[in-house]
């Protein structure tokens, strides 16, 4: 695992307590497991828990501070794991309530948290809650569900749609008692109606099930759709969303925060749909989650000036809240990867890692989904291989962990036959031929992450964006005494950065994103920024500047 582990260098242990001093979730990167894909340890073709415990030490290798476990629970698997049967058990694909204990056992060893995926909206329809409460409309548990009789004209109760396109319409009617049910997913996920309270604190329950259990953490599923309008009018062409984010959600969330606070040092972090940067920001107070993932940045396309003026806004609604904390990521379990998005073969290759450089250099959390530290793209899947209802499968292809010349066809990941396909470059792309290859992705990822983890001006540090010419998004990060300048190409050809007269003449090369540098050994030489190297494109280059005052 090289030098990358190295993080303090002599003297840096005054340095290294300030970091120490802010809390886990700012510190470093969480990493996403999406355990169907990640490892599997018995030759079933699935990922599993044991396969995760197995890997642990890959985890701690990239300066990460947490994992996070897409959902474990007994489950039919329709959404693979986020329609839930069970929300206090291990589904026995992934292992027992053992193996998870394990897991947590061994991630703390390492120093590493463990987060876990809570789906708070909806059930599985096999869940016994909603097997009661279908079964009669007299039934104690027919109001922990959303029912409705049907509309004027025997349809759908409202105009509310699923959140997956193929499935259409967001209720199914039930023919044994007449009524329809509401589906923000697919028909096999009802929604529980949060506007009982009996449902919101057996919820809580279960979030105390875990916590005492040792995890760190929860990432909520779509939170924002656990408030709705209790009438159940038609969305329309205007105003509030009456589907999702009604009035309530913040009283519930305070309340969720209220449990969790009950153990210390536990995080929230909410997976969040929210309409605009302002309301967004009202999710992150003291009440409410320490951090959220924003789906702005995730939809905006591959330009500088755009990256920044969000960037730029994201800070100026956050002076409002105080100690809020910005999370970054552009890759999970249901986005394509970025080697793909943004451009195919090498210039995608290129601008993956200018990403992986952007979220662990911005101020605030970096989020690294599986793989990403690999550089991997979405991998392609035949149609007789499609699993999922919302075509997510090409992002959730398991991870190849040795070459499959050595290996096999299931390149480490399963001694079986892979439930997906693997990436087609696994060859180039597996742990095992990064790891000994020094201007890997992976070599990339870990000198980045212990950069950040070792300087108080990277992890916790203060952030203005500047001027850098055209396609260039630049940022000054400071603190400590510590000063440093980043920047990444968005250009499609080399680009030679420009700068005004408030940076200083000459930095420091600290690193850069491009291959040919990642192989290299220490930093790089003082340049003039006036006579900066020209960028590549997609790289990312970090200056260490001569600290102000």
């Amino acid at each position: 695992m090289g030098d990358e582990l190295d993080l303090l260098a002599p003297g840096d242990e005054a340095a290294a307590g300030s970091v120490a001093e802010q809390p886990w979730w700012q510190r470093s990167a969480v990493y996403q497991v999406y355990p169907r894909s990640f490892a599997d340890s018995d030759g079933d073709g699935v990922g599993d828990l044991e396969g995760v415990r197995q890997h642990l030490d890959h985890i701690a290798s990239l300066g990460a501070e947490a994992v996070w476990l897409s959902p474990v629970f007994p489950s039919p698997m329709a959404d693979f794991g986020y329609d839930v049967s069970d929300y206090c058990d291990i589904d026995p694909v992934f292992g027992t309530l053992e193996v998870f204990d394990a897991v947590v056992r061994d991630a703390h060893d390492r120093g590493l948290r463990v987060v876990l995926d809570w789906v708070a909206n909806h059930t599985s329809e096999e869940h016994p809650w909603f097997v009661e409460s279908r079964s009669s409309r007299d039934n104690p548990r027919r109001d922990w569900y959303v029912w409705a009789d049907p509309g004027p004209d025997g349809g759908p109760p409202n105009d509310w749609t699923s959140a997956f396109r193929a499935v259409g319409p967001a209720w199914t009617l039930d023919e044994h008692t007449g009524q329809y049910y509401l589906h923000s997913f697919a028909p096999q996920q009802p929604d529980l109606n949060w506007d009982n309270p009996e449902v919101e604190r057996a919820l809580h329950d279960t979030v105390r099930f875990w916590l005492d259990r040792g995890v760190d953490g929860l990432r909520l599923d779509a939170i924002i759709k656990v408030a709705k309008d209790p009438l159940l009018r038609d969305t329309g062409a205007a105003g509030l969303p009456h589907h999702e984010d009604w009035e309530t959600i913040h009283d519930r969330l305070a309340r969720l925060r209220q449990v969790v606070d009950e153990y210390p040092d536990r995080m929230l972090v909410g997976e969040l749909w929210a309409r605009d940067l302002p309301r967004f920001v009202t999710f992150l107070s003291g009440t409410g989650m320490h951090l959220a993932h924003n789906f702005e940045l995730v939809e905006l396309p591959w330009d500088s000036a755009a990256y920044r003026d969000f960037i730029d806004r994201f800070e100026a609604e956050a002076a409002s809240v105080p100690g809020l904390w910005p999370s970054w990521f552009l890759e999970n379990h249901d986005l394509p990867r970025v080697a793909s998005r943004f451009g195919a073969a090498e210039l995608g290759s290129r601008r993956a890692r200018g990403i992986l450089f952007l979220i662990h250099l911005l101020r605030g959390t970096p989020f690294v989904y599986q793989g990403q530290e690999l550089g991997l793209p979405d991998a392609v899947v035949p149609p007789e291989r499609v699993v999922d209802v919302d075509g997510r499968d090409p992002e959730r292809a398991p991870i190849p962990w040795e070459r499959p010349s050595v290996a096999g066809a299931g390149a480490g990941f399963t001694t079986g036959a892979p439930w997906l396909p693997l990436v087609e470059d696994a060859e180039r792309l597996c742990v095992a031929a990064q790891e000994d290859d020094p201007a890997s992705t992976l070599h990339l990822t870990r000198r980045i992450a212990a950069l950040r983890r070792r300087s108080v001006a990277l992890s916790g540090g203060s952030q203005v964006t500047v001027d850098a010419g055209s396609e260039v998004l630049a940022w000054v990060r400071e603190g400590a005494g510590e000063r440093y300048l980043a920047m990444v190409s968005f250009a499609a050809t080399q680009r030679r950065p420009s700068f005004g007269p408030d940076l200083p003449e000459e930095g420091d090369v600290v690193l850069r994103t491009s291959p040919e540098w990642t192989a290299r050994e220490g930093a790089g030489p003082s340049v003039r920024l006036s006579e900066l190297l020209v960028l590549e494109p997609g790289e990312g280059v970090l200056l260490q500047l001569p600290a102000t005052g």
